[in-house]
Parts: C-alpha cells; sequence; structure tokens
C-alpha cells in the first residue's frame, strides 16, 4: 500500500512529463513554422540587457581605481606656437599633410606594441574627412555640414562633423525609432565617429582598463617625471587611437556585440581594413585651427570606409560602459567635433595599411591629390573644398 506521499509524488511526477512534453511539442511546431518560413530564420532574443544597476554593491564598486586622476594636464595653445600636428584630418587615399616631421606613426596593430583600449567614446558626425565615405556630400536626419566649418553654437548644441553616404529616408531602417536602453541622446539614421585611445601605460589586463576622461587610462601608469623624459617618437609608439565610422540603423542584422574591445576588423564586409595612419593629436570641440592641443604627436590609425551598426550594438556598449569600475557615464552620449584640420598643421608623414587587397565599388582609387591642395581629379560630380 502505497503512503499519501508517495502518491503525491507520482501525481506530481506524471503531471510535469506531460507539462514538458507539451512543451517540447510547442517548441517543435515552433521551429517547424520557422523553418517553413525559410532555411534562415531567427529565435528572437533580448541582446541588449535591461539592467542599470547591480542589485547589490560589489567589492570591485568599492576597491581603489589605481587610474583615478591620473592625467597629465598639457594645456591647449595656439596653433601658431606648432605644438605638433593635429587631428582628425582628411585621410583619402593619397592626401598628405603639409607639416613635415620627423615623427614615424605606429603602423602595427596596437596590441603587438603591448597597447590596450583604454576607452571608447563617440563624436557627432565626424571629425575625420574622406571623400565619397564620409564627407560634405554624405546626409543624415539633420542634414550635413560644409568645409570648412566653424559656426556658433547655442549652449544646448553640439558641434557636429560630416556624414556618411549610407543614409536612406525611404528605408525605416534609418528612421524608425529605437527605444534606447543606455545611451543617451542618440539617433538611428545619424553618423557617429568611435574612438578607442589606446596606451602602453594603461591598466591593460585589470578592472582599471577602461577610464572616463580617457586621459586617465592613458597615463595610468606613466608619472609626470616619465612623460617629461619622452622623446616624440616615444610618444607615438606607445599612445594612439583607432577611429571607425558608422550610421546607426534599427536593424539587428547589423548587431555587433563588443565594441568596448576595439574596432571591428572584418575582411568579408571590408571593416578594418583599409586603414589611415598618420601622427596627430587629441580632439573634439575645444580644439580647432587656431587653438591646438598639445596632447601630441600620437598615432592615428582611421577606417576611411563607413560602415552600418545596429543601434542595439551601441545600447550594448553602453550598457558594458556602465559595467565598468570607473564611472564612465560621461562618454554614454556623443560629443562635439572638432572642425577639420587645415592641411597646415597634418602631419606630412600619412601611411596605408590595406589588408583587404581586392578592391571594391566604394575605393576611390582614380583620385590623384597634391599635398592637400586642389589638382584632384574623381568620378564623382559632388564639389570638393579647395583644401582637397
Amino acid at each position: 500500500v502505497l503512503g499519501l506521499s508517495t502518491v503525491g509524488l507520482f501525481a506530481s511526477t506524471i503531471a510535469l512529463a506531460v507539462q514538458n512534453n507539451n512543451s517540447s511539442n510547442q517548441s517543435e511546431e515552433t521551429v517547424d513554422s520557422l523553418e517553413a518560413a525559410g532555411s534562415n530564420y531567427l529565435v528572437p532574443v533580448d541582446i541588449v540587457p535591461d539592467r542599470t544597476t547591480t542589485e547589490v554593491t560589489s567589492i570591485f564598486e568599492t576597491a581603489t581605481n589605481v587610474c583615478a586622476d591620473k592625467k597629465i594636464q598639457l594645456d591647449s595653445v595656439d596653433c601658431i606656437h606648432q605644438p605638433g600636428p593635429q587631428a582628425g584630418a582628411n585621410v583619402t587615399k593619397g592626401f598628405k599633410g603639409l607639416l613635415e616631421t620627423d615623427v614615424t606613426p605606429n603602423t602595427k596593430n596596437f596590441w603587438q606594441s603591448s597597447m590596450c583600449p583604454v576607452n571608447v567614446h563617440w563624436h557627432l558626425g565626424t571629425e575625420h574627412y574622406s571623400v565619397g565615405e564620409y564627407d560634405e556630400n554624405g546626409s543624415g536626419p539633420n542634414g550635413n555640414i560644409n568645409v570648412p566649418y566653424r559656426r556658433d553654437l547655442s549652449e544646448e548644441e553640439v558641434q557636429d562633423g560630416f556624414r556618411c553616404h549610407l543614409y536612406d529616408p525611404n528605408d525605416e531602417a534609418f528612421t524608425k525609432p529605437y527605444d534606447w536602453k543606455h545611451c543617451i541622446e542618440m539617433e538611428v539614421g545619424e553618423t557617429y565617429e568611435v574612438h578607442w585611445p589606446h596606451s602602453a601605460a594603461g591598466a591593460c589586463g585589470t578592472v582599471d582598463q577602461y577610464q572616463t576622461p580617457f586621459y586617465d587610462g592613458v597615463f595610468c601608469n606613466l608619472g609626470l617625471e616619465a612623460f617629461e623624459n619622452f622623446t616624440s617618437q616615444d610618444l607615438s609608439n606607445s599612445v594612439g587611437v583607432q577611429g571607425q565610422i558608422f550610421t546607426i540603423v534599427n536593424d539587428d542584422t547589423y548587431y555587433y556585440p563588443d565594441l568596448i574591445r576595439g574596432w571591428i576588423v572584418d575582411k568579408e564586409f571590408g571593416m578594418g581594413q583599409d586603414i589611415a595612419i598618420y601622427s596627430g593629436s587629441t580632439t573634439g570641440d575645444s580644439v580647432n585651427n587656431e587653438v591646438c592641443s598639445s596632447y601630441s604627436p600620437i598615432t592615428w590609425q582611421v577606417d576611411r570606409k563607413c560602415h552600418k551598426i545596429s543601434a542595439s550594438s551601441f545600447d550594448k556598449l553602453c550598457y558594458d560602459m556602465k559595467m565598468q569600475r570607473d564611472d564612465m557615464s560621461d562618454d554614454l552620449h556623443a560629443h562635439g567635433s572638432r572642425e577639420l584640420v587645415t592641411p597646415d598643421y597634418v602631419a606630412d608623414n600619412q601611411q596605408r595599411r590595406r589588408i583587404n587587397k581586392i578592391r571594391d565599388k566604394n575605393d576611390h582609387l582614380d583620385h590623384s591629390h597634391v599635398r592637400g591642395h586642389s589638382v584632384h581629379q574623381h568620378k564623382y560630380q559632388h564639389k570638393h573644398h579647395k583644401w582637397f
């Protein structure tokens, strides 16, 4: 004779088995219906976490941030005093700046020079300029700018840069609003230039690797005395920035989950393949062609192409930034863009790293330039400023 507890256990087991069988049948039916719709199908998943803060205070949050306040202060100066080559520059193939320098930019992958990303942030529009990819003939939901360009802004406005040529107002992927969970004041259809500052003096491989402001990360393990003994070539070898340009689409087929680690390198999609390399400076809308950055010369490696990226990719990036030990909230929005640097302040050492030798329809190989001035020929009907 079975006891009541044993009978109850048998009943629960039978009920659970029936429930699992029904659930399995429903799952199989769902898969069957998806397969019937086509061989390529996606099972919907939440690719951007909702959580904004941790439920409890972690020991990692309360521990010491060894990079805090490590920025070495260098004041911006009048550009006439030539603090060093400036960024962002024209990175079109064949362009050369006019500022002579004996510094050589670091042409290696940054990780090969023991450098790691110490921050990620982005600018509204582009600070760099690549003919036919991101220039004054691109477009977006808020228009574009001309060159040379500087205008008086209200306190609420952000200095913007150039736009890509990808925007299509008739395609809802460029116009359908995205429900942002973590990034601030971002917009579908807009162009953003993403920067990943790298440093050999960063807290690489530790919980303090990512810092805001990025200067704290760049100088984390480099004191003022050591920095003062650095040569210009030492600085160019040890500090660099990856730059990659995106137009945001509300289309998760362009989702990339790990933007915090650095730019996207993908040969099949032409990402991180055609790279302009030169010596420059820090950027931002606090400097221009009258007031120059003293943080120079550092190496810039900039992708000449513009790419689509999903809004969810950026939102996941902002989530990852929120999860760092340092407070990166000041980098969760787009920063203002520096006006395009005049060729007089651009280094004459621009180099090219072409990873994928296969030409594509967007490769502007029929351009010819003469040291930043007006001799150029191309198949497009667009008009470019005499600088180019």
